[in-house]
């Protein structure tokens, strides 16, 4: 326990002493949305290597300027064997955070999803009271999702949310390297953002493909699914792409059931790796049984599956997928529409077609064509 918080010595976080040595710093805005106020019980979920961690040592440091240091806790669970150490862990500090005369406190429980059955001791704790002066916040994988283990904590997690950890979008990208806008360097940063994505690792070179790989595997085996199939269902999905696609099209590509490609592309969905775009009607209903666009959500992340997959992912897919993605953490949803012509995107009152050369056909009044030259500065001017 003091090994993880160091700062219970005197002593500065090892994590925070790496990250100030970065070339390339960023200060996530996700933690400002955290609730600070017991009772709370927060879940901070993505896929590892994206900054969770790294966020939440940044907000301890926040804390420790105004806190007793023993009011914070912070403990990563993959050490752990099961849900009783976890158990003895936290009863171990609540103990001592009593013997020290500490009222209110910060637990953060990190890696959670790796333990099993780790729901059984917060939810014990939840029911006997022993957070009731608390900020508890678990981060994990976004796996947590398929094991609907949040649902058990329904009515039980005070003022506490769930935050969803993305890669950096493209202003947040931008803003490491500039402060104000300027449209040739935008340009050029925007080439380096279809390389590295929005991790920061990425940038700072501490990651590669492979690592996201290993990781996005390891989840697959800790869910009990078959990382060949998954494999050969993105591969068939990156086939496709961009065109909609349906889950039977993608099973009789591979022989399977169309069962098992609905639930490894959910699995992809709760992962926040894929994302499925519904078709939208000119009488602006939303047709979820008409085929859909998969697409993913960071440029960085669909190299690291064409690897995988052995498939080379063409620009102008990452063009548009990059543009849908952007407009769906704006939005909150986005939709397609193809008839006699194509939008790729509609969100909001925007209407926008994609397009890494000049388009070949006239497009109804109010659609916006972006060119491959367009997409930095709208990404800019569509930030917030």
């Amino acid at each position: 326990m003091i090994e993880q918080n160091s700062w219970w010595i005197g002593e500065r976080d090892k994590d925070i002493e790496e990250f100030e040595r970065l070339k390339i710093r960023y200060d996530p805005k996700w933690i400002k949305n955290i609730p600070m106020k017991p009772f709370s019980l927060n879940f901070v979920l993505g896929l590892r290597r994206v900054g969770k961690t790294l966020g939440i040592k940044i907000l301890i440091q926040e804390l420790l300027k105004k806190t007793n240091p023993y009011s914070i806790f912070y403990f990563n669970c993959e050490i752990l064997e099961g849900y009783k150490d976890l158990l003895e862990v936290l009863t171990d500090y609540l103990e001592m955070k009593t013997r020290k005369g500490i009222k209110n406190s910060f637990i953060f429980l990190d890696e959670i999803t790796l333990l099993d059955d780790w729901w059984r001791a917060i939810k014990y704790l939840v029911d006997i009271h022993k957070f009731g002066d608390c900020v508890v916040t678990l981060l994990g994988s976004s796996s947590i999702y398929l094991t609907q283990h949040i649902e058990t904590f329904g009515g039980r997690r005070g003022m506490g949310k769930t935050i969803k950890v993305m890669p950096l979008d493209f202003p947040e990208y931008y803003s490491l390297h500039y402060r104000d806008y300027f449209k040739e360097a935008s340009s050029r940063v925007f080439n380096k953002y279809m390389e590295t994505g929005g991790y920061l690792a990425v940038l700072n070179r501490i990651i590669d493909e492979t690592d996201i790989i290993s990781l996005i595997k390891a989840d697959l085996k800790k869910l009990e699914r078959s990382t060949d199939i998954a494999r050969d269902i993105i591969r068939t999905i990156l086939e496709k792409a961009p065109s909609p696609m349906s889950y039977h099209s993608i099973a009789s590509n591979l022989g399977i059931s169309t069962n098992t490609v609905k639930d490894y592309v959910e699995i992809f969905k709760n992962m926040f790796i894929l994302r499925e775009i519904p078709y939208m009607g000119m009488d602006g209903k939303i047709y979820m049984r008409k085929e859909k666009k998969i697409i993913v959500s960071d440029p960085f992340l669909a190299r690291a599956l064409g690897i995988w997959s052995r498939i080379d992912i063409r620009k102008d897919f990452l063009y548009e997928w990059m543009v849908q993605e952007h407009l769906y953490r704006r939005f909150d949803e986005v939709y397609y529409y193809r008839n006699r012509y194509e939008i790729d995107c509609i969100a909001g009152n925007l209407k926008i077609e994609v397009k890494a050369g000049k388009p070949h056909r006239r497009y109804p009044r109010g659609v916006m064509i972006l060119g491959e030259d367009d997409i930095p500065q709208f990404l800019m001017k569509q930030e917030g």
